[in-house]
């Protein structure tokens, strides 16, 4: 599969070159740690591996769906551990917590992110928010049923996790023609207004690509994916 994926990834990444999610009252046995969205599914035990670049160095991105859940304001998140390698160093490690609803929209419940030199040592944890912490909210990272044109806000915390994104296309690949299999993403935080990325996510697969289009050069395509059971 990791061919294809590479195909798939390279040659979308063609196309892109050329809100929601205020604060609500959370009721718990809405949600559950079970993340099926066929635009963004989180299977327990699934590995997805990105190659490409940032900060002009090469990289390796590697995110895993784990085992694990937790409870944050009561609601049960899955549990997803991702790591980025630089020059074949460990750069960045994160824990991302999401949550889907009755309704099938992937909430996003925050992050614990650090970054770290070439001891492994802690460097900074910007960016680290927790929903119901110090006044951060949960957003929506996935909608359902994704609509041209909408846009949501996937996280909030005042001054570190500001990101809101838009649906700006819809369409076709050539294996699947007659479905509308992959969607098209912009993405921004007014705390950095002058980056603007693109994300690229294909139906019953997830995000197979990610790049910089404005205010930088960072881009990582999907390799390899091992699916969970």
């Amino acid at each position: 599969m990791r061919t294809g994926l590479m195909l798939i990834g390279l040659g979308l990444a063609a196309l892109l070159a050329g809100s929601s999610g205020a604060a609500t009252a959370l009721n718990p046995a809405d949600y559950t740690a079970r993340v099926d969205n066929p635009w963004y599914p989180l299977t327990p035990g699934t590995t997805y591996i990105y190659t490409g670049s940032k900060d002009g160095k090469p990289g390796r991105d590697v995110m895993k769906v784990t085992n694990r859940t937790t409870k944050i304001e009561g609601v049960p998140c899955a549990v997803v551990d991702d790591r980025l390698y630089l020059n074949g160093r460990l750069h960045e490690r994160t824990t991302d917590w999401y949550t889907q609803d009755k309704q099938g929209n992937v909430w996003y419940f925050g992050e614990e992110t650090a970054e770290l030199d070439k001891h492994g040592g802690v460097t900074s944890t910007e960016g680290t928010w927790k929903a119901g912490v110090h006044g951060a909210q949960p957003g929506i990272f996935m909608p359902a049923d994704p609509q041209l044109g909408r846009s949501f806000r996937q996280e909030y915390y005042k001054g570190q996790a500001e990101d809101h994104f838009q649906i700006i296309g819809r369409f076709s690949t050539v294996t699947q023609p007659a479905a509308a299999n992959t969607l098209l993403t912009k993405e921004w935080t007014p705390l950095e207004p002058k980056v603007l990325d693109n994300k690229l996510y294909v139906r019953g697969i997830g995000m197979v690509l990610e790049q910089t289009v404005r205010g930088g050069t960072e881009h990582f395509h999907l390799v390899s994916l091992r699916r969970g059971s």
